[in-house]
């Protein structure tokens, strides 16, 4: 096992090397910097050009890389452009707000599909099974900004119970009891729609997964020797069910970092997915190169962990 581990490690450094020419040459070849993002109509052409050379923004693609790969490896990834701050700043003061999201729906979207997705399979094609299976398509087929737009109607406008968007309550200064209960009342609806969206596809692989166990010889020996249903179903099927599922929690680990483009900006939420967009449309390269790092970093992590959670679950696995 940790021979496995070392050699994953140690293959990490080329791919990420590769990642960050790919990341660095496709940026390069976008037309256009920063200076031509602001558009200021005001900036002359001296100007420009001085700004550009301040930036480093004048210098050839592959001079630029190597600067920015070799302060990278220092831990340095440059400053926005657009927030005129250190690029770890904006990404601290920002990727925490997605997180908090993301995090929530996660634990809710696991929990509600993995019991949907027994019940269902437990069921199959009785009226409890085909109402799963209507609500898992309804969640798969709307749109976040459609379901995000629905519950901002009647819940905020209709019947105000919640916010209409962002996180915080403007002008509040209370305990931090009280500051902490208001983010997570800011945090119910859009924590709503995003557990939606994710329930619908976990629950059908969930469905699938249980339909495969139970169908087993062990299941059948087991309800032979007269175990309870429920020690049947959650002890013994369950169990070998979510091996699979161990795959797709290493995918979930970028997720809980990389924010929610769309409905962050449905919501209003400060998350670090409308401070992506914003950085790719205005050319601030420093922030979109090194968040994009970040995110590759944590996908390739969690492709490890998985891999190692997977052996250490089932041990018939032997990772050599």
């Amino acid at each position: 096992m940790k021979q496995y581990i070392i050699r994953r490690l140690l293959q990490i450094i080329p791919t990420m090397i590769g990642i960050s020419i790919l990341i660095f040459a496709i940026s390069a070849m976008v037309p256009g910097d920063y200076i031509t993002a602001v558009n200021n109509p005001t900036m002359s052409a001296e100007k420009a050009a001085q700004l550009r050379e301040i930036y480093g923004l004048d210098k050839p693609p592959v001079e630029r890389y190597f600067t920015w790969a070799g302060n990278m490896l220092k831990g340095n990834l440059g400053d926005s452009l657009q927030h005129k701050k250190p690029v770890t700043t904006v990404m601290g003061n920002y990727v925490w707000n997605s997180f908090f999201i993301a995090f929530f729906s996660l634990m809710f979207s696991w929990i509600i599909a993995i019991f949907a997705g027994v019940f269902s399979a437990k069921f199959q094609y009785s009226l409890l099974d085909k109402l799963i299976t209507l609500f898992v398509f309804l969640c798969m087929s709307l749109p976040s900004f459609f379901i995000g737009l629905l519950l901002i109607k009647f819940f905020a406008l209709d019947l105000g119970w919640f916010p209409v968007g962002g996180m915080t309550t403007s002008g509040m200064n209370g305990s931090t009891w009280e500051q902490l209960m208001d983010i997570a009342w800011h945090m119910i609806l859009p924590v709503t729609v995003l557990t939606m969206l994710s329930t619908g596809s976990l629950t059908r692989y969930f469905r699938t997964s249980m339909l495969e166990v139970i169908r087993q010889d062990y299941i059948r020996t087991a309800r032979a020797k007269g175990l309870k249903e429920r020690t049947v179903i959650f002890k013994h099927a369950l169990r070998n069910a979510l091996l699979p599922a161990i795959t797709l929690m290493g995918f979930e680990l970028p997720g809980l970092f990389g924010g929610a483009i769309i409905l962050e900006k449905i919501f209003i939420w400060p998350g670090v997915g409308q401070v992506y967009l914003e950085s790719i449309s205005m050319r601030d390269y420093p922030f979109m190169l090194g968040f994009t790092i970040f995110i590759s970093i944590l996908t390739l992590v969690g492709n490890l962990l998985s891999d190692v959670l997977y052996g250490v679950a089932d041990p018939r696995i032997r990772l050599k």
